[in-house]
Formats: C-alpha cells, sequence, structure tokens
C-alpha cells in the first residue's frame, strides 16, 4: 500500500520502509511530479515534467474536483476525476518500478475542507487509476502524522497551517502519549500559491497594456505560455530577492518590467485577510489561544514565500518551524497513514484522531417567519466516530409526514449548504407540535453517515446510509460499519457508568437537606446538560469532578 498526496500543482508518492515513510521518485528522478497532462504531436498522452511545456497543457484542475466542469484534450473533454487518474495512474508507474511488484491499494490525501462531492471525486480518481482507495486523509491531518511521528515523546499542540497550489487549510493538533489528536480545522478550498501567481498575472497584463497597447489575449499561444511560466519564476525569484524582472519577448524584442517584494506584498493584501479567518476560526473552535501553542508548522509549497511567513508570524506571534520539508509533509503522513493501515509493528503505539469537518444536520421550519433554516446536528470539528440524537416535532394540524433532509455546511441560510440526502417517515396524524420524531446523526471513521429517524409515540423508525467518499465500501464492510454504529447509538445518559453517577447524585440529594442539597441539585442539573450535549471531552471533564465528590463525600 502506497501513500500519494494529489496535490495541485505537484503530487508525490511515498511507502513505508525500514521503520519510516520514505518517497518515492519518479522516472526522472524527482520527487514531485507535475500535476499536468497534455498530449503530445502524435497524440500521446504526457503526464508530469514532459507535459509541463505543452502550450495547451492542462493544469490546477483539482480545484474543480467534485464539479461538472470539463476540460478539452485534443478533440476529447474530461472531467477533472478523469484528469486527477491520469496524473495517479503515472504516480502508481512510478511507485511499481520502485518496488517491483503490482501496486493495487493506497491512500490519499485531501484537503481538510473538502466537500461531499470534491472526495467522492478524489475515490472515483483512484478507482479509475486502477486501486482500491483504503483511505482518504486529510492532508493537515497527514501532515500531523509525519510531524508527530518525528516528536513522538513530547506533549505538544502545534497548529498546521496548509498552504498548498490550489487550496488552504489550517488544523490544531495535540499530541499527546502516542495519540496525535486533531482538534479543529478551517480553511478555504479556492485559496492557494496559484492566486499568488495570478496577481502577478494581472499586474503585468495590466502594465503591458499601459505601455504598449497590448492585450495578452491577441498574442500568439507560444508567448501566452510563455508570459504565465513568468509569473511563477518572478514568485519563487521574490522568495529569495527583494526585487526581480518579469521577462517576455515582443516581436523578437526581450521586454522586461521590474518587480518588487513590496509591490508583491501590497497586491496580496486581500488575500491575507482570507488567509487569517480559517485560522482564527480553527483557534476558536479548538478552543486555543496563539501563546498556548508550542509550534507552527508549515505545509504546502506556497508557504516557502517569505510573505507568507513573515504573516503567519505576525498572526500568531510565533515563528514556523521547518522540521518536515513543507513540500513533502503531507506525502509522508499518507506513508505512514498507509503503515497504520497495514498494521507495520513499529507504530503499534501511534494512535491518530480525526474529526468531521463540516458540520451535518437537517432543515427546519420557522413558522414565524415561514422559512427553512439549517440545524446542525453533529458540529464541525467533532472527533469522529460519533453519534448525536436531535428531537423535531410537527409544525402543521393533522400532518402525516416529515421530511428528513441531510445538509452539509455552515450556514444558517438552508441554501447555501449543501444538500447530500433525504428521506420521509410517517407520523400519526394530530395536533402541531404533538407528534415529535428523534433524527440520528452516526458517522464513522471510513465516512459512512447513517441517518435514522425514530417516531416517539409509535417507534416506528426509518434509516438511510449516505457513504462518504471517504471510503467505498463493500456490503461486508458496510454491515461491519453499522455493527460499530449500533455501538454508538446509545445515548450517553443510559451508559451504565452514567446512569450509576447519577443514581447517587439522587440518593444523595434524598438524604441531605439545607444548602448541601442545593450543591447536589446544581451537581444533577449540571451533569444533566454535559449528557444533553452527547460530547464525551465535556462528560468526561465533569465526571472526573463528581467522581471527586462522592470519593469525597465517602468520608
Amino acid at each position: 500500500m502506497i501513500g500519494i498526496d494529489l496535490g495541485t500543482t505537484h503530487s508525490l508518492i511515498s511507502v513505508w520502509k525500514d521503520q519510516k515513510p520514505i518517497l518515492i521518485p519518479n522516472q526522472y528522478g524527482k520527487m514531485l511530479t507535475p500535476s499536468v497532462v497534455a498530449l503530445d504531436e502524435e497524440g500521446h498522452l504526457l503526464v508530469g515534467d514532459s507535459a509541463l511545456k505543452k502550450v495547451h497543457a492542462l493544469r490546477n484542475f483539482k480545484r474543480y474536483m467534485g464539479t461538472a466542469k470539463k476540460f478539452l484534450l485534443g478533440n476529447e473533454s474530461f472531467l477533472p476525476e478523469e484528469l486527477s487518474a491520469m496524473v495517479l495512474k503515472s504516480l502508481i508507474r512510478d511507485a511499481e518500478a520502485f518496488l517491483g511488484t503490482k501496486v493495487t491499494e493506497a491512500v490519499i490525501t485531501v484537503p481538510a475542507y473538502f466537500n461531499n462531492a470534491q472526495r467522492k471525486a478524489t475515490h472515483l480518481a483512484g478507482k479509475l487509476a486502477g486501486v482500491q482507495v483504503e483511505r482518504l486523509i486529510n492532508e493537515p491531518t497527514a501532515a500531523a502524522l509525519a510531524y508527530g511521528l518525528h516528536k513522538r515523546d513530547l506533549e505538544t499542540k502545534f497548529l498546521v497551517f496548509d498552504l498548498g497550489g490550489g487550496t488552504f487549510d489550517v488544523s490544531i493538533v495535540e499530541l499527546f502519549s502516542g495519540v496525535i489528536e486533531v482538534c479543529s480545522s478551517a480553511g478555504d478550498n479556492y485559496l492557494g500559491g496559484e492566486d499568488f501567481s495570478q496577481l502577478i498575472a494581472e499586474f503585468m497584463k495590466g502594465q503591458l497594456w499601459k505601455r504598449f497597447q497590448i492585450d495578452l489575449i491577441e498574442l500568439p499561444q507560444e508567448v501566452q505560455q510563455s508570459f504565465y511560466e513568468q509569473t511563477h519564476i518572478v514568485k519563487h525569484a521574490l522568495s529569495s530577492h527583494e526585487e526581480t524582472t518579469f521577462q517576455i519577448t515582443l516581436d523578437e524584442q526581450e521586454v522586461v518590467f521590474p518587480f518588487t517584494r513590496s509591490q508583491f506584498q501590497k497586491l496580496a493584501s486581500p488575500l491575507f485577510d482570507r488567509l487569517q479567518a480559517p485560522l482564527e476560526q480553527a483557534l476558536s473552535d479548538a478552543r486555543i489561544r496563539p501563546h498556548e501553542l508550542d509550534a507552527v508548522i508549515l505545509v504546502g509549497g506556497a508557504t516557502r514565500m517569505p510573505l507568507i511567513q513573515s504573516a503567519i508570524a505576525k498572526m500568531l506571534g510565533l515563528f514556523p518551524q521547518t522540521a518536515v520539508h513543507p513540500d513533502e509533509a503531507v506525502a509522508l503522513g499518507a506513508g505512514v497513514q498507509a503503515a497504520l493501515k497495514e498494521r507495520h509493528e513499529e507504530l503499534r503505539d501511534v494512535v491518530i484522531t480525526d474529526i468531521c469537518p463540516f458540520s451535518l444536520g437537517t432543515s427546519i421550519y420557522k413558522t414565524q417567519y415561514q422559512t427553512y433554516s439549517f440545524c446542525p446536528i453533529i458540529e464541525r470539528n467533532t472527533t469522529i466516530p460519533t453519534s448525536r440524537v436531535s428531537t423535531f416535532w410537527t409544525t402543521l394540524d393533522q400532518q402525516t409526514r416529515m421530511c428528513i433532509d441531510v445538509y452539509q455546511g455552515e450556514s444558517y441560510k438552508l441554501s447555501d449548504n449543501i444538500k447530500i440526502g433525504e428521506f420521509e417517515i410517517l407520523v400519526p396524524p394530530a395536533s402541531a407540535s404533538q407528534e415529535s420524531v428523534d433524527v440520528r446523526f452516526s458517522y464513522d471513521i471510513n465516512g459512512l453517515l447513517e441517518v435514522e429517524a425514530t417516531v416517539n409515540s409509535t417507534g416506528d423508525k426509518k434509516k438511510i446510509l449516505i457513504q462518504n467518499q471517504d471510503h467505498h465500501l463493500s456490503d461486508e464492510e458496510v454491515q461491519n460499519s453499522l455493527r460499530k454504529l449500533t455501538s454508538l447509538k446509545i445515548h450517553p445518559r443510559d451508559l451504565p457508568e452514567n446512569r450509576a453517577i447519577m443514581a447517587k447524585l439522587e440518593s444523595l440529594f434524598e438524604f441531605h437537606r439545607g444548602e448541601t442539597r442545593q450543591e447536589l441539585a446544581s451537581m444533577i442539573d449540571e451533569f444533566n446538560a454535559a449528557l444533553n450535549t452527547q460530547n464525551p471531552h465535556t462528560i468526561e471533564e465533569i465526571k472526573q469532578a463528581l467522581y471527586e465528590y462522592l470519593d469525597y463525600s465517602k468520608h
């Protein structure tokens, strides 16, 4: 099993070997394979370095994964996942040549903020490339694995700042006792290094018109290709120089435009604002302040820009670390995950927990406003696997059915979220608000979401399975996952341990009087509130305090 970092601009492969993850070189001996496809003059497919210089080369298609956008390659049009499959096939051939054996299974990384459709498209790309995708792992989670393995004997909180060619993710991770726990993730699927290159391109187009009254689109394809290659050269040059030049040949004359790092910084100001919002959200969701972080880990080639590193230092008051190469961290982490799936002996003491990066919920009808809004049931950044239940009431007199629709997103406005499924359940006709239905969402590590509705007055149940793109499960695997989900469906209030604590508190309440009785009433209310959150961390915190109190009350 191999690990693959399927990137917007470059892709990498790794494998677990000699008790560590190692990168696999491509046919040119390079670790980075450009995520670019093209056709040569005879119509043969080119992938990677050989496709780079072609005028009609296709790139950046990862940004459109999960959409209906099509790209023209020769006389045929292709979806983004079909183009991604071409890149994956090339990577797999390189891995087979290096390993001397056929590759049939892979772990593939995706941006943490990839939605349902984008993940499904990535899974399909793997299938089209001829491999069984054993797991899709979030890119910052993979980077955390690579870094966490390096620091596995320490206790630390760190932030993974992942700015790739086309996507941006930030995750807060805690490392303790061999456990790598992802606390929160946030991001922007349409922000990456390519956007910084595009700023340079737009600025230089303006300079071209201002100086020569030439519109780039009117120039030959070869000149346009050279123009866009120069934007990348200039961006990279500014990583090590305060000033550089943009060069382009017009009518066999070389034209030079000076360009400085300060100009670039001014142009990039709106993008820095877009970087800050997900960073603040991730910190807020994890309930961590910047000064509580022990390290900031940079991932993705775009983080090599000094402007980015400087912006991070200003935002967090902490200089980023480079313990793991930013281009290689995600691929190395994918290799670790592949080894974990294969249960390698050296990784027996490594545990990683992941999260659901999006909220999952249903719609509710606001009678007073006569409109629908989004009601989250599993909140974003909830540790998975998890199971949560909410109760909903009928809104009309003599209502006979309730529609349970399933949405993914964060917006109060229902239309701004992504609908991923729906079903109906029958309810006995009665006055409005007299009939209720419990709706339970159960989400497992394979990305399998089960939505179950139970009519409380009759006990009738109905459910659907929404197979998330993290794993295409066989019937047997679905049944295994369902058995695991069953163990999640008990409300925390009904667990024997929690019932025993509540019974003890109620017994003491009956026994005592006065201030002690009031104190016990507050404890019962607080414990009930914690159980109703169905959040394991919240429940565990209050349980520890109650254990201490109950132990003290014995003496």
